[in-house]
């Protein structure tokens, strides 16, 4: 099945740097930009301490906005571009490219299509943003390629070596590729990513999440054979059956070399509610890896410092780096899901 001309490397590889795109009034955001700048503002300062950022921005007078920000925040301009690029929506984890490498480990970018997580929301221009910023030369001399197939970013998780990590309930659903059964779709993340071994998840979900379980609200690998996951040990939260379901899934899947994974449960935030009273998808898997560091989404809730400390059990070597990412699950996403990494190679 697999095609290994072309590798996705895992995100804990090198990075020449991560793309965000940023906020803006015509967005869904719009009431929010006051809360949620200054989060991208911290973002951006902790990547541009360790590698580069790409920001792409949806006019000029954004970009000049932006950069007003950056600069006070103190983050390091000189590993820092900005582009124009018109966008519906913020979230780089799912219209920004996948990254692969190929068999002389030279960086290929892959646009697939975006379709608004299944068409629940405006999407057309950010479905043209990875082809903007390729067109005015954000990622150097890097070759970009479109695939006609809907993944997003914060679908898939893999290891590295060929194992790809993601929920039947996301790439399954009929409002992606209603075309392709899960063995066409195997086939393709064969194709097109290096997967040899694809594992699934039929279980778990978080509340308020509209993107139909991505696995990376869920559980993620931390290496080749650990995966961090969310844990509900609260039986009387509405989350509480599936997640446990979703942990006896984990617990029976099986590394490449045939052993468990080792599995580092997650904390359980205290409920969070948008003014409306809609229940906010708070998770601690969403976080960001990136040279040097894991940045982590917080939530003013106790169980952020039990988070950080397990999450830095499970990258020794690397600085654990929390964010309060309250704000941001305002609009039902968190960290992970702002953020494309870029491997080492991409960014100029």
């Amino acid at each position: 099945m697999a095609d290994m001309t072309y590798r996705l490397p895992p995100e804990w590889h090198p990075q020449s740097g991560v793309q965000l795109t940023w906020p803006h009034a015509d967005s869904d955001w719009g009431p929010l930009l006051d809360e949620v700048e200054p989060v991208f503002a911290t973002i951006a300062r902790e990547i541009s301490a360790r590698e580069r950022l790409l920001v792409a921005c949806h006019d000029a007078p954004l970009r000049d906005r932006v950069r007003a920000l950056l600069e006070q925040a103190g983050c390091a301009m000189e590993r820092v571009t900005l582009h124009l690029a018109p966008s519906n929506d913020t979230w780089a984890r799912d219209h920004g490219p996948l990254t692969v490498l190929d068999g002389n480990g030279s960086a290929r970018l892959l646009d697939f299509t975006f379709n608004g997580w299944g068409g629940k929301h405006a999407h057309a221009r950010d479905n043209r943003i990875t082809a903007a910023l390729h067109a005015q030369g954000a990622f150097g001399t890097t070759p970009l390629e479109a695939v006609a197939m809907v993944l997003e970013g914060g679908s898939v998780e893999v290891d590295g070596l060929g194992t790809l990590l993601t929920t039947s309930h996301c790439l399954l659903t009929p409002t992606r590729n209603p075309e392709l059964d899960r063995a066409a779709i195997e086939a393709r993340l064969g194709q097109w990513l290096g997967i040899d071994r694809v594992l699934w998840l039929s279980e778990g979900h978080l509340e308020g999440d509209d993107t139909d379980a991505h696995i990376d609200t869920l559980a993620r690998f931390c290496d080749p054979h650990t995966i961090a996951y969310v844990a509900c040990d609260d039986p009387n939260d509405s989350h509480y059956p599936a997640l446990k379901a979703m942990e006896a899934e984990l617990t029976a899947l099986r590394d490449r070399d045939g052993r468990p994974y080792r599995l580092v449960p997650l904390p359980w935030p205290r409920p969070a509610f948008s003014a409306d009273g809609q229940r906010l998808p708070a998770t601690y898997a969403n976080f960001l890896i990136i040279n040097g560091a894991v940045l982590v989404p917080t939530y003013r809730d106790p169980a952020d410092a039990v988070a950080l400390e397990r999450l830095a059990s499970c990258f020794p070597g690397r600085e654990i780096v929390a964010i309060d990412c309250r704000p941001i699950i305002e609009q039902y996403g968190s960290l992970h899901c702002l953020t494309m990494q870029l491997p080492e190679g991409v960014l100029p």
